[in-house]
């Protein structure tokens, strides 16, 4: 069975909305909340969304004062994708292919195809705006500061990123077109059929499922994940903050479309690390020995006082299960490094 769009999305709970949030409700009850939230109007009076609301030549014009003069990397994709960069129909590659395109050329290619119902799909994003729009920043800054976040620009015409997580705390902000997020929270990920861990299209792993046209046949526990689904519609102006390693499917419409996103709070050592390496070392161990390793586990990670475990022994001892530090990084990245070149 093949639901269409309108069935799985129609009935979807909507993303909370605020407005005129202060930095105080926002690092004290927002964050913390661990919830997407749609910010309304939160970058409405950018000149970018200015410019935008004039069109798409406009949009093109004003992006094209801060061309750095690096090149983009840019997806491109034929019509009949309609904008879903995926992977080929048996996995082993992809239905779009990478290039190297300069900003100039990328814009003047989005502008001509602006009215154009077949245009080629193309993309390019998470282009950092220090190195390759310089001067984005201070003229369009977030209405108040994120620690360690950098901006980041995506440029494109109609597309969608298929469902897939993000490693930290992200402000998503629409510049022009419009943007859908479909999100699911983290526990979702059995229903959500992820595909290749290390084959990913874009850096992360992406659920196989097609939330516009989902096979409940193929990928019958997806109607559980569709229960706890929740849509935000943006305009330009508006943001969305999605908490680290919440699933989050993206559609972007119209003949040019741009998004400025925020990542920050990212682990100092990703924990999709740990994941690989619990594949290699436990995944495929017999029941019983999986079974301990699991009380390894719930002891020294995530039990509640799991930070608390070597309490028993002096501070000198308690060496890598002591308090986070830079030199319990180091030990730890030496003695993991040991390990595995040990075989």
């Amino acid at each position: 069975m093949v639901l269409m769009a309108m069935d799985v999305l129609a009935g979807a709970n909507r993303v909370e909305e605020v407005q005129h949030v202060t930095p105080e409700r926002f690092e004290n009850e927002i964050v913390p909340a661990y919830r997407p939230v749609v910010l309304r109007d939160f970058v409405a009076d950018w000149p970018a969304v200015a410019a935008s609301s004039h069109g798409p030549r406009a949009t093109a014009d004003y992006i094209r004062r801060f061309d750095g003069g690096r090149p983009a990397k840019v997806f491109a994709a034929s019509p009949h994708v309609a904008g879903r960069f995926f992977y080929s129909d048996d996995h082993s590659g992809y239905n779009f292919r990478n290039a190297q395109v300069m900003l100039p050329l990328l814009l003047d290619a989005l502008v001509a195809e602006a009215g154009n119902p077949k245009a080629p799909s193309l993309y390019a994003g998470s282009a950092s705006a220090p190195d390759n729009y310089p001067g984005w920043a201070e003229a369009n800054p977030l209405p108040f500061a994120l620690p360690d976040a950098t901006p980041r620009l995506w440029i494109g015409n109609a597309s969608r990123a298929s469902t897939h997580y993000d490693g930290s705390h992200n402000i998503a902000a629409v510049v022009a077109g419009a943007r859908r997020f479909a999100l699911f929270p983290p526990d979702q990920t059995a229903n959500l059929y992820v595909g290749p861990l290390e084959n990913t299209i874009a850096g992360q792993p992406t659920s196989m499922v097609d939330i516009e046209a989902p096979d409940l046949d193929r990928y019958p526990r997806f109607a559980e994940a569709m229960e706890t689904m929740v849509v935000a519609e943006l305009e330009p102006g508006d943001a969305l903050f999605i908490p680290a390693f919440w699933w989050h499917d993206v559609k972007a419409s119209g003949p040019l479309n741009v998004l400025v996103n925020y990542w920050w709070g990212q682990p100092e050592v990703s924990p999709f690390g740990a994941l690989m390496h619990a594949v290699l070392a436990v995944r495929d161990l017999p029941p019983a020995e999986r079974a301990a390793v699991r009380s390894w586990f719930d002891h020294y990670v995530f039990d509640e006082g799991a930070s608390h475990v070597a309490d028993h022994l002096t501070a000198s001892a308690r060496g890598v299960l002591g308090p986070p530090s830079p030199q319990r990084t180091r030990s730890i990245r030496g003695f993991l490094k040991r390990m595995l070149d040990d075989g």
